[in-house]
């Protein structure tokens, strides 16, 4: 969206002389006049009226065409009086003197005009760069923030002091009562009757200042609350909605703002309007992004549900129905052999529905330790005995550092992140693995725990993402993975909410290493 320049300068202002100014001019003219009686009198210089130039140039610098332009006619007047014949008298009896006061009262003008525009330009110079810099002060802020709401407080600040104004705010609703999102002041509000808002204009044409009348707005019993300045508001507007609107005090007496700070006022007003839009247009970006990413988690968790839920289930039934067909004679030990199958597979439906419901308790915050004081060793044994069956067909190397400290842990979360680590183990590599569980303290009040084995191992792709949710690492020549892909993504979120730390690694037994 363009910026708009909404006040251009078309006018020249002419700043009537004050006092100070005429006092200014009456003592220039005076000192000035004496160095003229003596340069007359005393040296053989018959004409030194261009003397008077002089002070018309000073007083042109400091004050002005107006203040000049008097000096200049006041020059005129004193040298006539005292200098020409007939003294005392605006009456000059020779024209070549009349020529002469005329000719120096010309350039006299000239020269006062010329003064006194350089210092307009001057003064144009410095009010151009004073806006210059607030401008590029407020969309610094703003294109460095990344939330428009971390930079609304210096903003409002900065254009109060720069545009003298008593109080700014920014109301986003676009009543100066509305939710306030930033305030110089800390007094409620003016709620006033009328205030005075810029109205933008088509094409090139220069925004004005109008007065109108405010709605009843939702103060307490419906009052109106003034300002000992008059309010102003600018509309904080983009893509045809207004967002809301910029609000200001001006000092009682000060009236409208002039050209520099209306630029300013309205382009911080433009500046905020596009920064607020590009916040609004980052957290739909946002929500769109949870939102895609939520259907994948959503349809890869019923993948995974329908594809590693469903063989077991299968299984079971199938297991059920032939223990269930009177046809079949079954003996003892065929019987007690289903029933093993059986088992083991309500034991993988069990761990499965454990995952999810563990996963659940992750992502949503509840996962809360209890931690007590415990022997490493000696909780690792306990886990280790408990799986057995499950990696009876692996050789299991323990190692066990000497002198190892207690530590403050969660014994159950504790086991269920051993017991994650072993499954892995024993749901993707062959039998007859060497697996190794190994627990060291390579510094002081620091421990680590390495669970490895001797497979296949993972690729370095994989690797890198190999604890992200339903992420399951493919192996060359292995048609089938077993699991949700939770398990490791488990273990990394109880090891956080332990306070610990989890990576992977190759093992130098040839296959991956968790520690």
């Amino acid at each position: 969206m363009p910026l708009r320049l909404p006040v251009r300068v078309t006018d020249l202002r002419v700043t009537p002389p004050t006092p100070m100014v005429a006092g200014l001019a009456v003592t220039l003219v005076s000192l000035t006049t004496i160095v003229v009686a003596l340069l007359e009198q005393g040296t053989s210089i018959p004409d030194a009226s261009a003397v008077y130039l002089v002070p018309v140039v000073i007083v042109g610098s400091v004050a002005g065409t107006a203040a000049a332009l008097g000096t200049a006619a006041l020059a005129f007047v004193v040298y006539d009086v005292l200098f020409t014949d007939p003294r005392f008298s605006l009456v000059v009896s020779d024209s070549s003197e009349l020529l002469n006061l005329v000719v120096v009262l010309v350039v006299a003008l000239a020269i006062g005009r010329l003064a006194a525009l350089g210092r307009e330009r001057a003064a144009e110079a410095d009010r151009r760069a004073t806006e210059a810099t607030g401008l590029f002060a407020v969309s610094r802020l703003l294109a460095t923030a990344d939330r428009t709401e971390a930079v609304v407080t210096p903003i409002v600040e900065l254009i109060a002091r720069e545009a003298n104004l008593d109080r700014v705010w920014i109301a986003l609703d676009g009543r100066a009562h509305d939710p306030i999102f930033a305030d110089t002041g800390s007094a409620p509000v003016p709620n006033p009757a009328v205030t005075t808002t810029l109205a933008r204009m088509p094409n090139d044409e220069p925004a004005r200042w109008i007065r109108a009348h405010e709605s009843v707005g939702r103060t307490s019993a419906g009052t109106r609350t003034g300002a000992d300045g008059e309010v102003l508001r600018i509309k904080i507007e983009t893509g045809g909605a207004t967002l809301g609107s910029l609000w200001a005090v001006k000092p009682p007496g000060s009236g409208l703002p002039g050209p520099e700070s209306t630029r300013l006022l309205a382009l911080a007003a433009d500046q905020i309007a596009l920064s607020l839009r590009r916040d609004r247009l980052r957290h739909e970006a946002t929500t769109a992004e949870v939102a895609r990413r939520s259907d994948a988690l959503k349809s890869a968790l019923l993948d995974s549900v329908s594809h590693d839920l469903r063989t077991p289930l299968a299984a079971i039934r199938a297991m059920a129905g032939n223990l269930a067909d009177p046809a079949i004679a079954w003996s003892p030990d065929a019987v007690r052999s289903e029933a093993e199958s059986i088992d083991r597979e309500v034991q993988r439906l069990d761990r499965f529905v454990r995952s999810v419901l563990d996963l659940s308790r992750i992502e949503s915050g509840a996962l809360q330790p209890d931690l007590e004081v415990f022997d490493v060793r000696e909780l690792v044994e306990r886990t280790l005995d408990r799986l057995g069956p499950a990696i009876a067909d692996r050789p299991v190397r323990r190692s066990f550092a000497t002198d190892l400290p207690l530590v403050r842990v969660d014994a159950v979360l504790f086991d269920a992140i051993v017991s994650n680590l072993v499954d892995n183990i024993a749901d993707h590599t062959p039998p007859g693995t060497p697996v190794q569980v190994s627990v060291t303290s390579p510094e002081p009040g620091r421990l680590v725990v390495t669970i490895e084995d001797g497979g296949a191992g993972v690729s370095s792709t994989d690797l890198a993402r190999i604890f992200d949710k339903f992420q399951r690492a493919g192996q060359s020549g292995v048609g089938s993975r077993r699991g949700m892909g939770l398990g490791l993504s488990i273990v990394k979120g109880m090891t956080e909410a332990l306070g610990g730390h989890v990576e992977a690694r190759r093992s130098a037994l040839g296959g991956l290493a968790v520690d």
